[in-house]
């Protein structure tokens, strides 16, 4: 498997974390996003879209971070990572949309501004953040994962590296307590790998 990558991106962070837990054998192979190499046409035929990440896995290629996720959730076979069970799935599912939209537009949004110099209003990514950790607080209040399965999913997984790393973008994470367990719990899992931290934002 090659993994086509960047350090700084949340989304590339999350694909290789769960290869990291799923144990699966990669290689990563860096993407230079400052000379625009996802946007020529040797990377555009893996993806077309121009974005990181992208799993080439032995000629079958996987776009999409999340779409990622679920493929190799499903090739290392049946797992807790990815339940069959209807309520389970639907319940992961619907973190997954969490982590592709409210979490896009929020943490993810407002790191962008602080690392990359992103044109977005900072007062309203800062404030969607809040709003998607105030409801993952509340249910991580009652739950040890975010699914509300017994062991870790990869729901866990798509929403680990934007939350950790919301400070950079000036989201705050003190007023919530549970989200901070929950991602030690994550880091805990063996396999972990941490995402590059960068001295923006609240970490400056």
């Amino acid at each position: 498997m090659k993994l086509y990558y960047h350090p700084l991106s949340g989304h590339a962070h999350r694909a290789h974390l769960f290869l990291s837990l799923a144990g699966l054998d990669h290689e990563l192979v860096f993407v230079d996003l400052a000379a625009r190499a996802h946007k020529q046409p040797d990377f555009l035929r893996l993806n077309p879209f121009g974005e990181i990440p992208v799993l080439d896995d032995c000629g079958t290629i996987i776009a999409d971070s999340v779409a990622i996720l679920v493929y190799a959730a499903r090739r290392i076979g049946p797992s807790p990572w990815l339940p069959t069970d209807p309520v389970a799935e639907a319940q992961v599912q619907r973190w997954l949309s969490v982590a592709a939209g409210k979490m896009a537009y929020g943490a993810c949004a407002a790191r962008l501004i602080t690392l990359f110099g992103a044109r977005l209003d900072p007062d309203e990514v800062i404030a969607r953040a809040h709003a998607t950790l105030a409801v993952m607080e509340e249910t991580l209040g009652a739950v040890t994962w975010i699914a509300g399965t017994e062991a870790p999913t990869i729901a866990d997984v798509a929403l680990y590296s934007y939350t950790h790393h919301a400070p950079e973008g000036n989201v705050d994470l003190g007023a919530y307590p549970a989200v901070r367990a929950w991602l030690a719990r994550i880091e805990a899992l063996p396999g972990f790998v941490p995402f590059a931290a960068s001295a923006v934002g609240l970490l400056a």
